[in-house]
């Protein structure tokens, strides 16, 4: 396996943004997990598979043709996005991470991803459960009205219609979830290094993880 970073923490704590910005950066491939996860969800949705069937969920993963080349998610061969980021995925999706058989078939395409590249990921379980050997680990955060903000104005930018109580709704809910979660829950690995991100531009972040990066034995 080549050198992996691991990028973990709640959502809106700009972990997928600076991820990707890493990446470019160190001139290594960016993986991102959630698209992986939301891929499985659209499909599911336009499927019209019930979510609370696991074996229907993973019949439905292991036939997927979906692809994830450099900024992209691609199912049967439609650029998807911009759809895999709609609100109704976003809510939906946390079916798909509590499906256990689709988990472990995530698990290999991100493991796979990382056989012949180094590679920069950000998810909830990176460090802990997909990439436990990974050559640094960081967990990402910020305070909660901070994260809200940004993923409120990430919507509105994309032209949804949403207020800030709401994102702010989701958001809690969505962390007691992944917090509480059976199967891999969200939490920082024993030996990662929790950055906290309030206050902080995204330039700010990746400059410093750069440095860790860069100056890791």
């Amino acid at each position: 396996m080549h050198r992996v970073v691991t990028i973990d923490g709640p959502a809106g704590a700009g972990k997928s943004t600076v991820a990707r910005l890493l990446a470019g950066r160190l001139g290594w491939r960016f993986l991102d997990t959630g698209a992986m996860y939301r891929v499985v969800t659209l499909a599911a949705l336009r499927g019209g598979v019930d979510l609370e069937d696991a074996g229907a969920l993973d019949r439905l993963a292991g036939g997927l043709d979906a692809s994830f080349p450099p900024g992209l998610a691609v199912l049967n061969g439609e650029d998807v996005s911009a759809a895999i980021r709609d609100v109704a995925v976003t809510r939906a999706s946390r079916f798909i991470a509590d499906c256990a058989a689709v988990r472990d078939r995530l698990v290999a395409w991100q493991r796979a991803f990382a056989e012949s590249d180094d590679v920069v990921t950000e998810g909830r379980d990176q460090g802990t459960i997909v990439f436990p050997d990974a050559f640094r680990k960081f967990f990402v955060t910020a305070s909660e009205v901070e994260r809200a903000r940004r993923r409120h104005r990430e919507l509105v930018a994309k032209g949804q219609d949403v207020t800030l109580d709401a994102v702010l709704d989701d958001q809690r809910a969505r962390d007691a979830r992944d917090a509480s979660r059976a199967i891999a829950p969200m939490r920082a690995a024993d030996d990662a290094e929790t950055v906290d991100t309030t206050g902080l531009s995204i330039d700010d972040v990746v400059d410093l993880l750069i440095r860790k990066v860069l100056s890791a034995p």
